[in-house]
């Protein structure tokens, strides 16, 4: 039978089809555009937006397993409506198409950002989802996602959930936002720090949990993939430990990132460029979520690898492809 990998292309895609693939699996990849993350791998590629409801009950067609995790992030807002639409109307046309294409199961990969990181305490996942107009637009857009794949549960699909904090990793070919702020350290082009953290799970760590999800999983339950909570500082001494490169001593209090976020987030629009820290990407790292992954642990067996080997892996990696050729 065929396992059906949404978004594959992407960080976690690239690395949850090399998983599937090294387990024996025929993978079909669907994605909009075909990128370097497929190549040389045997995969089916087919081309479908999760917006074409009818492309995606034809690429269902034959598979036992989906794996969602086509998705549109975004730490600065949401000024066309693209995120809430792959997001929401996305999560819903493949939760329809799994349905109707009887597909076995369906394993939704939702976010950390699912849940309201304004409300004080662990997060389980058991807290409040992400509601309300003070919260950031892809917050919401994934609780919103996650309700659209409810009701379709209620319906007769069989899904479980994964909720993954923020991601680091290998086979990173975007690069990713974080794997963007690993290279600007290794090259010197990050003048300062931060003073914030999360919440970082090994990319390779939150395809496992996927992938058990997939076996042992609940209907209908949520599961939080998480790893290990650091700071930016703390990110940064790893990346300095694992390069040799010497990171930046001055660490920007988070007032002061807040009030220059955007202005920063205005020169980047204006250059069409990806700004690394916006307000959105500070309201994360200010909230600096305590995570539980206990629920994970005992009923997936989940575990999480020592952030000191991702953030090595993921230098090695970038190495290996080149992307560090003009670090110092």
């Amino acid at each position: 039978m065929i396992t059906a990998v949404t978004g594959a292309t992407g960080h976690v895609g690239a690395n949850l089809v090399r998983a599937l693939i090294d387990d024996g699996r025929r993978v079909r990849a669907i994605n909009r555009t075909r990128g370097p993350a497929l190549d040389g791998l045997d995969v089916e590629f087919v081309a479908v937006d999760v917006l074409d409801a009818p492309a995606l009950r034809r690429a269902f067609e034959g598979v036992d397993v989906v794996y969602h995790l086509a998705a549109l992030i975004s730490v600065a807002g949401d000024r066309d409506g693209h995120v809430r639409a792959t997001n929401v109307d996305g999560v819903r046309n493949v939760a329809n198409a799994a349905l109707d294409a009887h597909v076995r199961r369906l394993v939704h990969c939702s976010s950390i950002h699912a849940f309201d990181l304004d409300r004080p305490g662990i997060v389980t996942e058991g807290s409040p989802r992400a509601r309300g107009p003070h919260l950031p637009p892809y917050d919401r857009s994934k609780a919103e996602g996650e309700d659209e794949l409810q009701r379709v549960v209620e319906r007769g699909l069989d899904a479980v959930i994964a909720n993954l904090t923020a991601v680091l990793g290998p086979c990173d070919f975007g690069p990713s936002r974080m794997g963007a702020v690993l290279l600007a350290l290794a090259r010197r082009r990050l003048p300062a720090l931060v003073d914030g953290g999360f919440d970082w799970i090994d990319v390779r760590d939150a395809c496992t949990g996927m992938i058990a999800a997939e076996g042992k999983g609940r209907t209908g339950e949520s599961y939080l993939l998480g790893g290990h909570r650091a700071s930016i500082v703390e990110v940064a001494a790893l990346a300095e430990a694992a390069t040799g490169v010497r990171t930046p001593r001055l660490v920007t209090p988070m007032w002061l990132a807040e009030v220059a976020a955007p202005v920063g987030l205005w020169w980047s629009r204006m250059r069409h460029s990806e700004p690394l820290f916006t307000p959105e990407s500070l309201h994360a790292l200010r909230k600096d979520p305590m995570v539980s992954t206990a629920k994970a642990a005992r009923e997936l067996g989940y575990a999480a690898r020592p952030l000191r080997d991702t953030v090595a892996d993921s230098y090695a990696w970038f190495r290996a492809e080149g992307r560090l050729r003009s670090a110092a």
